[in-house]
């Protein structure tokens, strides 16, 4: 990212954590919920490689071909359940943005060796109305996320008294209608992982 290592290192922590609280989400659950954890886990752990500093770790030319090629894979599983929309389209989305930063990003494309995501390397090549548009989806996502997080007051049920304020999602789904699954099962803990690696995709994507 442009704001140096540090940067660096506090976007691939964020995003190892989130995809590994998705591996324990991923552990109970209905099967749709299982494979969703399974994706989002993917991705959490495929953006925290791409951010790792490139003062520590230069991946290989060929990396970049593996990741392209690993969310492109992605990309295909995802597609018939995006047809049903909501977040497995989000998913589809997801995953063909990881490829086409692993594509931009190349030796190859750049013209260069060493070009690294995490840190916003210069000579990006990404396409400016392409990444403008992942940019926007992305901001748009991020603000959705963080507003479930926001405390709602429930209304009174039956004018009955006591009615009291909670969040959204609470007994036991998140915004998505998922399950939080996982330690402890708190659906805004997953909501939290999702909304991270939704604010670091935005911050990869502006590297490009």
């Amino acid at each position: 990212m442009h704001g140096g290592t540090q940067a660096g290192w506090l976007l691939m922590a964020l995003c190892a954590a989130s995809g590994a609280y998705c591996l324990l989400r991923a552990r109970t659950g209905t099967r749709q919920e299982r494979r969703t954890a399974r994706s989002e886990a993917l991705m959490g752990f495929g953006m925290a490689a791409m951010a790792v500093p490139a003062a520590v770790l230069s991946p290989p030319d060929w990396a970049w071909a593996v990741y392209a090629a690993l969310f492109g894979a992605a990309a295909v599983r995802a597609l018939r359940p995006a047809l049903h929309g909501g977040h497995h389209l989000h998913h589809l989305v997801g995953s063909l943005a990881m490829v086409y930063m692993a594509v931009a990003m190349a030796p190859a494309v750049t013209g260069g060796g060493g070009g690294h995501t995490g840190h916003g390397a210069a000579g990006a090549g990404g396409l400016p109305l392409l990444t403008g548009a992942l940019l926007v989806y992305y901001a748009f996502y991020v603000l959705g996320s963080a507003g479930r997080l926001l405390p709602v007051t429930a209304a009174p049920v039956g004018g009955a008294p006591g009615s009291g304020a909670r969040r959204a999602g609470v007994g036991g789904h998140d915004a998505e209608g998922f399950r939080g699954g996982g330690a402890g099962g708190l659906p805004e803990i997953a909501t939290a992982c999702r909304l991270t690696m939704g604010i670091g995709m935005f911050a990869m994507l502006l590297t490009l």
